[in-house]
């Protein structure tokens, strides 16, 4: 497993934990401190907005788990994979990408979180 792979992991192993002190760790070794996600719905700066912003989602979806879908596309310093969000009964209720930028140090800079299949072509 190359470094890129073991921070998209650790990205995905902060989304799924409920302990808010072993997510605070995930985030350290998956970030930079000067971080920043969006998506449609959220938007965080900085370690403890994001680790607030992941415990917001999970109220909202007690017992869903995030998992990456897809191999990891990068070049350079950006990346970009597929997620879905399982509820417990393993349906989907949300999936897409994100795009990241890594820091010099390879770990999170910036995250852009996208929903759903891609618009169709404007005719």
């Amino acid at each position: 497993m190359n470094d890129v792979t073991k921070t998209v992991d650790t990205y995905f192993e902060m989304w799924n934990e409920t302990d808010p002190a072993r997510r605070a760790d995930h985030i350290e070794r998956a970030w930079v401190r000067d971080c920043h996600y969006v998506d449609p719905q959220l938007e965080a700066d900085g370690p403890a907005a994001i680790n607030a912003m992941v415990a917001a989602v999970q109220a909202r979806f007690p017992h869903h788990r995030f998992r990456r879908v897809s191999g990891i596309d990068n070049h350079h310093t950006e990346l970009r994979f597929a997620w879905e969000l399982a509820a417990p009964d393993g349906s989907i209720v949300v999936a897409g990408i994100d795009v990241a930028g890594l820091a010099p140090d390879g770990r999170l800079q910036r995250v852009t979180g996208f929903f759903g299949e891609l618009p169709a072509r404007a005719a």
